[in-house]
């Protein structure tokens, strides 16, 4: 038996129905369910997400940190940081983009999703790694693409996009060292060069 996956605005009316006063939104676009919660209902609401029947989201496939900041090159217009799940629903066909706002731009806090979705571990590492986003309750937040030493968030949109310091590893030293940058920043203009009668017929 097929099973089809629920018309968004039939998952709009139940997930509504089931988060009720936590929704700050609940929108529907291009057949998308997106809501936000307030920080304070994070775990709440997320808990209900997956043991509430009319939702069953078993699944967190995704999770990762957004900076609002100059969004789409406008000032910026509420909080900074969001975090932004996408849940599944295996048994009940459906899906739903969960955002939540970190309450502080200058040090963003949330809680971690773990105990609830053991999938966030590394997500939740990465938008800790590249945001500076802290997950409290987190059973291992340390950095996981970066190196031990680096300083900065690089996905930060105030983070240099060239950098101010370089690492090698000195045999001396028998470390990795750090150095300022060496690489002269240049603008590279792609040249496209192409075969006479390219994409004609042969």
């Amino acid at each position: 038996m097929t099973s089809y996956a629920v018309n968004p605005q039939t998952l709009k009316a139940q997930v509504d129905a089931a988060l009720g006063d936590m929704l700050v939104s609940s929108v529907v676009r291009l057949d998308e369910l997106t809501i936000v919660v307030d920080a304070k209902n994070y775990l709440q609401a997320a808990r209900v997400l997956r043991d509430d029947p009319r939702c069953r989201f078993e699944q967190l496939m995704d999770l990762c940190g957004v900076d609002y900041s100059a969004y789409k090159d406008q000032p910026q217009v509420g909080l900074r940081y969001c975090v932004v799940s996408h849940l599944l629903s295996v048994s009940l066909n459906q899906r739903v983009r969960l955002k939540v706002y970190a309450a502080d731009d200058a040090f963003p806090v949330l809680p971690s999703l773990g105990d609830i979705w053991s999938s966030t571990n590394w997500f939740e590492r990465e938008a800790f790694d590249l945001f500076g986003i802290v997950f409290e309750g987190h059973s291992d937040l340390r950095r996981i693409l970066t190196d031990y030493g680096f300083i900065g968030h690089p996905f930060r949109k105030d983070f240099p996009t060239s950098g101010h310091v370089e690492m090698r590893y000195d045999a001396e030293q028998k470390r990795v060292v750090y150095q300022p940058i060496t690489i002269e920043p240049r603008e590279i203009t792609p040249r496209i060069i192409r075969e006479p009668n390219y994409g004609g017929s042969h």
